[in-house]
């Protein structure tokens, strides 16, 4: 399908093509893509203004019951969506105990049915693995190309404390949040790290902001920083070496999400389309964990 410019829409290019588009599309996609068509089309309309006038009263009659029947549409549009929106929130209360469950299978709380009696030296090797499934969340992320790509090595050993990542859908303003909760490590004293995504309530989803965590890092242990020592330059009187810190890849960079400046002039052309793609990745993140933790 081509993309149409701004000053043409070819309906019949449309017709021929969106059946076979929207099959691969969820309902919310089919309903987004209904809704940017509506837009455009509205938008031509109010180009064109004075069209009705130029018909005739049969077909001025006619497009008046095609209006009708667009805002039966709408009317109908509007009770699927809170209908939906009501049996997201049942079957996210049914989820809950399966989550439950495989926190703690994960984390060896419980032990899973069928396991058969081991021998002594089984039960050795079993002992030296510990319980539950080690490095679960840790696995399942670098098991997606993208997250592998966000992970470094330094990460890998502060990752292997992670015990449990929940998903939860948040109302006011309407979001969702992750939570990441880790076991006592050496790198940071936060028992859980957050991350929440603000959406604007329109008629698709648009990401208004995303607000993380604070790290509380231990001296020396921070992972989204690296030191750097220089050493300094000859016949210098402070013979001591240089340090200096600067920002590196890192996982842990997802709980300081980009910033939308308060004042839009502060930024240029660049810097905002720059700012755009940032946003854009760490939604892209946000969007991938979070299928993650609902479907393992």
């Amino acid at each position: 399908m081509s993309k149409p410019d701004k000053d043409s829409f070819d309906m019949s290019e449309l017709e021929s093509s969106l059946p076979a588009a929207a099959a691969a599309l969820s309902a919310e996609d089919r309903a987004g893509l209904v809704n940017a068509l509506k837009d455009k089309l509205q938008n031509l309309a109010g180009q064109h203004v004075d069209v009705m006038e130029t018909l005739s009263p049969k077909v001025r009659k006619r497009v008046e019951a095609l209006r009708e029947i667009q805002s039966q549409h709408d009317e109908l549009e509007g009770k699927f969506l809170e209908e939906r929106a009501a049996l997201e929130a049942k079957y996210q209360k049914l989820y809950e105990p399966l989550y439950t469950k495989r926190f703690e299978i994960v984390n060896g709380i419980v032990e899973v049915e069928g396991v058969a009696e081991a021998s002594k030296e089984q039960e050795e090797t079993q002992a030296n693995e510990g319980k539950g499934v080690p490095e679960f969340w840790l696995t399942a992320m670098k098991t997606n190309d993208i997250l592998s790509e966000e992970i470094s090595e330094r990460d890998e050993e502060a990752l292997k404390y992670l015990k449990d990542i929940k998903w939860c859908k948040i109302d006011n303003p309407k979001g969702f949040k992750l939570e990441f909760f880790f076991d006592t490590n050496p790198f940071f004293k936060n028992s859980v790290l957050t991350k929440t995504y603000h959406m604007i309530d329109d008629d698709e989803p648009i990401l208004e902001k995303a607000i993380g965590t604070q790290i509380e890092w231990y001296p020396g242990k921070c992972l989204t920083q690296k030191v750097l020592r220089k050493k300094p330059k000859k016949g210098a009187k402070n013979a001591k070496p240089i340090i200096k810190t600067e920002k590196c890849e890192s996982f842990f960079n997802f709980f300081n999400p980009p910033e939308i400046p308060d004042d839009e002039d502060e930024i240029d052309e660049d810097e905002a389309e720059e700012l755009q793609n940032l946003m854009e990745q760490d939604y892209e993140i946000g969007g991938i964990i979070s299928s993650l933790c609902l479907v393992l």
